[in-house]
């Protein structure tokens, strides 16, 4: 039976969560009752009520909360479709405003939300542990209110006065409350909620007086013997006396010093000094309360505080000094001047009994010294004295601070390696005092500044002297020892203003008079730089390997030393003439083309038509015979492989024509018979005209062929026309 109620219970469940529940949450309402305004000690109900559709035949779990302020106060699962809260009796603390939640498996609604404000607060209660304390005791007081929650703050008053708060998670606290008054208070207390101020304060409590009793019977007495004609040295007894039962503490102070302390009466003895007057004070404490006496003690000097002085009050390293330590006598009628005894101390070391220290400073004897005089048991120490001996100032030591070039201002700078401040420097030249400087302080220098010196012997003409008022009056440097550099002179460039051949070597010479090495040579050819040179002499050479012509023009160099003013020379021209092979294949070239062109002449001659050479020849007279040095017109033709531009480099002339005139007596009678026959022409007799052949050919044969003409502007036709002429007899002889 058992068995098949399992079997059936289990078929319902599978059945029921193989089935989806279908709900849906219509409304979730708040109500406040009785209403949401009430007075404090209300009771106070909230009720939440949801409505939900749903298809499931069981009823449904709610899980209902109640917020207030957004904080859940209250939870609760049921199946029932309302939920109520009470809030009794209601306080101020449960002032806000509501909500509730109802969440359904996985859906979750909210109702609006509603303001509950209650008003009144319950008036608190004073109590206080005992209403009569005597004077410092604290008040132990509790105020409570014990219908009220929440966190609340307590406000004490004594005589309307705040004197305390606090703070409390309860509705009751107990604190302790310090009175400083002497007479009777009376307390009161209120209280504040702290989660809500707007609901402001309670009322005020009970009041409660409290007697405060006055402690005077703890003042205590003092006493101090001998009291009058107290001297430095004398025994003095000082009493504290109180009569009170119960325990207390008893100090004997002066000024900020506790000189005793006992819990009851008290005597306290001491050897006074001159320093040990003034106001003696007994006080009595017990609790919070302090009753005190006050007793005045005036302790006449026995003798003064000693003075140290040093005599000189400045002492240099190996000069005696004197430490000297006196006191006055106050009190004549008790001691005497030889009843002081004085001693020196030395870092607080006991180094010299005496009233007089005699020393050598040096470095040993710096430190900080002081005196101590002693009489009848009374001692007293001088300030301490400072000793640190002067240190006499060294041999200075004089150098220049940068370079120094001949004929620029330059920097030098004198000191001395130990010596006490101030040091004054003095700069000398030729041991005449130029210039001074007074060092103050360790940073400072004695920088002096120099015009110029005119030569390098001249930087050793400078000294330095220095001086401190120690033993010596003032000490010497040695000479001024420093490198000067003597800038370059204008260079001069070799060789000057000269022509060289093609392929040939070129060496470039730079030369200054005067320079510190190193020296920078630079060399320029048409303003374009070639390499530079650094050289330990008064010259530089830059070799230029095979010469070329385009490595002809304007040369010059520059020269410099130490980043010193450049200095350049003036510039020399080079000329490049072509080289011996070139001339010898220009001359070869120049007479092939002169040969090229007289065959060339001499085949257009010969193609020329007769009619043209007929009429030309009874136009021209041509000589057989070689001309005579009288002719009035001579054409030769050259050959000048010369090269006549050198420093231009131009290329000779291949072939040049000179023309040369002759003016003695007996040729230009010639000159005049050949005119008038140009001028007056003639018939040729053909019976001539061999005879012209013969004579002209041997002219062609011979490398200098003159022609001659009647009329010197017509040269160029005459010897045009003698040339076919020769041609033409030629052409004709060769049928004969």
């Amino acid at each position: 039976m058992s068995v098949c109620l399992l079997w059936l219970g289990l078929s319902a469940l599978w059945q029921a969560a193989g089935t989806q529940a279908a709900f849906t949450i219509d409304q979730v309402t708040l109500t406040v009752h009785p209403g949401n305004n009430v007075a404090s000690s209300t009771s106070v109900t909230l009720r939440c009520e949801a409505k939900v559709s749903h298809s499931l035949p069981q009823p449904l779990t709610y899980t209902f909360s109640f917020l207030l302020d957004d904080q859940v106060m209250y939870s609760k699962n049921t199946s029932a479709s309302v939920v109520e809260r009470s809030l009794s009796p209601a306080r101020v603390f449960n002032s806000g405003r509501y909500q509730c939640a109802v969440r359904i498996h996985d859906k979750t609604k909210t109702s609006t939300s509603q303001a509950l404000r209650v008003t009144g607060l319950q008036v608190p209660t004073l109590k206080v542990k005992s209403d009569i304390i005597s004077e410092g005791e604290d008040i132990s007081a509790t105020c409570s209110a014990p219908e009220e929650t929440g966190s609340l703050n307590f406000y004490f008053y004594a005589d309307d006065q705040e004197v305390k708060r606090v703070s409390s998670k309860s509705n009751s606290v107990t604190t302790t409350l310090a009175m400083q008054k002497l007479t009777d208070v009376y307390l009161h207390c209120v209280y504040l909620v702290i989660m809500h101020p707007d609901a402001g304060f309670s009322n005020k409590s009970n009041t409660v007086k409290v007697i405060i009793e006055d402690l005077d019977a703890i003042r205590p007495q003092i006493s101090i013997s001998p009291n009058t004609n107290v001297v430095e040295g004398d025994r003095v007894q000082i009493t504290c006396q109180v009569q009170y039962p119960s325990v207390l503490e008893l100090f004997l102070t002066k000024g900020n010093t506790v000189l005793h302390q006992y819990h009851t009466t008290f005597t306290y003895s001491l050897t006074v000094r001159a320093e040990d007057s003034g106001d003696y004070v007994c006080k009595a404490e017990k609790g919070n309360v302090q009753k005190m006496t006050v007793y005045g003690l005036n302790v006449s000097e026995l003798f003064s505080k000693p003075i140290l002085r040093m005599i000189p009050n400045q002492v240099f390293e190996g000069e005696r000094f004197t430490l000297t330590c006196r006191s006055a006598i106050s009190s004549s009628e008790k001691i005497k001047k030889a009843d002081i005894k004085y001693a020196f101390l030395k870092e607080d070391r006991n180094i010299y009994s005496g009233a007089d220290y005699v020393a050598t400073a040096s470095l040993a004897t710096n430190g900080k010294y002081s005196c101590m005089a002693v009489a009848k048991g009374v001692n007293k120490t001088s300030q301490q004295l400072n000793l640190k001996a002067k240190v006499p100032v060294s041999t200075p030591v004089i150098r220049v601070v940068d370079k120094v070039i001949v004929d620029r201002p330059f920097k030098v700078l004198c000191e001395a390696e130990n010596g006490t401040l101030p040091i004054t420097y003095t700069l000398l030249k030729a041991r005449m005092s130029m210039d001074e400087r007074r060092v103050v302080e360790a940073a400072d220098k004695a920088l002096f500044s120099i015009n110029s010196i005119s030569s390098p012997e001249e930087i050793h003409s400078f000294t330095c002297q220095a001086q401190n008022q120690g033993p010596s009056i003032s000490s010497t440097s040695q000479p001024l020892k420093a490198e000067v550099i003597v800038p370059v002179s204008k260079p001069f460039l070799e060789p000057q203003d000269i022509t060289v051949t093609e392929g040939s070597d070129l060496t470039l010479i730079c030369r200054v008079q005067k320079g510190t090495y190193p020296i920078i040579f630079t060399w320029y050819h048409n303003r374009l730089p070639l390499p530079t040179q650094t050289v330990r002499s008064l010259e530089g050479s830059h070799i230029i390997k095979a010469i070329e012509r385009d490595q002809r023009g304007d040369y010059y160099c520059e020269a410099s030393n130490y980043n010193t003013e450049i200095k350049r020379s003036y510039p020399a021209r080079i000329g490049v003439s072509l080289a011996v092979w070139k001339k010898a294949l220009i001359g070869v070239f120049c007479i092939l083309l002169l040969v090229a062109i007289v065959i060339v002449l001499t085949v257009f001659l010969k193609k020329m038509p007769n009619p043209r050479r007929k009429k030309q020849a009874t136009e021209l007279s041509v000589k057989t015979s070689r001309p005579k040095s009288g002719d009035p017109m001579r054409m030769s033709l050259t050959l000048d492989i010369e090269d006549n531009t050198i420093l231009n480099g131009t290329p000779c002339v291949m072939g040049r024509n000179v023309w040369s005139e002759n003016v003695s007596g007996s040729d230009s009678e010639d000159h005049t018979d050949v005119d008038s026959e140009l001028l007056h022409p003639q018939e040729v007799d053909p019976s001539q005209e061999v005879l012209v052949k013969k004579s002209i050919e041997p002219e062609y044969s011979d490398q200098h062929t003159e022609v001659q003409t009647s009329t010197p502007g017509v040269s160029e036709q005459a010897e045009g026309a003698a040339l076919e002429y020769a041609q033409l007899n030629n052409s004709e002889q060769e049928p004969a």
